[in-house]
């Protein structure tokens, strides 16, 4: 568990759960600057307040509610009560969801969230379940809950993500821009530089860049190189390594970036993905905050087990064993 103090962060795998990042956090202070991530964002509050920039407006995730990002959408994060915010989420691969929607829900095209907050404290409960099966290495508690949950919400708050239409000349010079810097990320252009070989001025570059991915080029590119070396330490290589190879000066660099965008550092971060068969069950907080949680659910979790059709609250957050939820896969 990376942090001290208020704030506390895992970010790991299960390897019974390809595809899939899991993280466990608790953030007062933490500011996640401008990114985007490969893979959905399923994010579910267990307290407190986070607030995140998406579609061009604060969006605001209490106790019960869950942030939902879809891939290579620009986003930030923060918290908005002083106490900050406790979560739990997953993080499944579009292949992953895609497949899930295909067999459970009539969604066309390519799936994805319609709305970025869905209050839904049972699809809450699920998450967290999830996140508890595969510390405990339930594999197939971990895949069952993690299908349930996924159908859920797209039933309850999915569609069908739209087509990119006919591209603009902008957005042409964006996507070339694009396929610059990722080609040159250790070494980038000026932006003049890049506009020029763009045949496009600085400005309308800048315009046309922050139009298409949510974000100008420098900020793209920072995201864009924290993506890479996590890819990096994935598969083995040393921090300090992984920062000089995708254009950072140094490892406090890498680490500054990483910690603003992945939410641990990177060391932190590698650790606990080399062991993704963690067995141990180590509780995010204190065990006892957990095992009080779980008492004040028990009466919830009874109830909802005698009528497991669709409940709207009172579900198990984190309670109890993942075998006790009141689902199947077929909800």
């Amino acid at each position: 568990m990376a942090g001290s103090g208020q704030e506390r962060a895992r970010h790991w795998q299960y390897a019974e759960l390809p595809g899939v990042d899991l993280l466990r956090a608790r953030f007062v202070e933490k500011i996640f600057v401008r990114h985007t991530h490969e893979n959905f964002v399923i994010a579910a509050i267990s307290d407190g307040v986070e607030v995140f920039h998406h579609g061009g407006a604060d969006q605001y995730a209490g106790p019960g509610a869950l942030a939902l990002v879809n891939p290579d959408t620009a986003h930030t994060g923060r918290a908005g009560v002083p106490e900050g915010w406790r979560y739990g989420a997953v993080y499944p691969s579009p292949g992953l969801v895609a497949e899930i929607a295909a067999e459970t829900t009539t969604i066309r095209g390519t799936p994805g969230f319609v709305s970025p907050v869905l209050d839904d404290p049972y699809a809450a409960g699920l998450v967290h379940q999830v996140l508890r099966a595969a510390e405990e290495g339930n594999a197939l508690a971990a895949d069952t809950l993690l299908r349930v949950a996924v159908t859920r919400l797209l039933r309850l708050n999915g569609g069908s993500l739209p087509q990119r239409g006919v591209r603009t000349a902008g957005a042409r010079v964006a996507a070339r821009a694009r396929a610059v810097l990722e080609e040159r990320m250790a070494e980038p252009p000026t932006l003049e530089r890049l506009a020029a070989d763009l045949g496009a001025s600085p400005f309308a570059l800048l315009r046309a860049f922050r139009d298409t991915y949510g974000m100008p080029p420098h900020t793209w590119l920072t995201d864009a190189r924290v993506r890479r070396a996590r890819h990096l330490l994935d598969a083995g290589s040393a921090p300090a390594e992984a920062a000089v190879a995708v254009g950072f000066t140094d490892q406090p660099h890498l680490n500054r970036h990483f910690s603003r965008i992945v939410g641990v550092p990177p060391g932190a971060y590698q650790r606990e993905r080399k062991n993704v068969q963690d067995v141990d069950g180590r509780p995010y907080v204190p065990s006892g905050v957990w095992q009080n949680r779980q008492l004040s659910q028990t009466y919830a979790v009874k109830k909802a087990a005698e009528n497991p059709t669709r409940p709207s609250s009172g579900t198990p957050w984190e309670s109890g064993s993942p075998s006790d939820c009141p689902v199947s896969p077929s909800e």
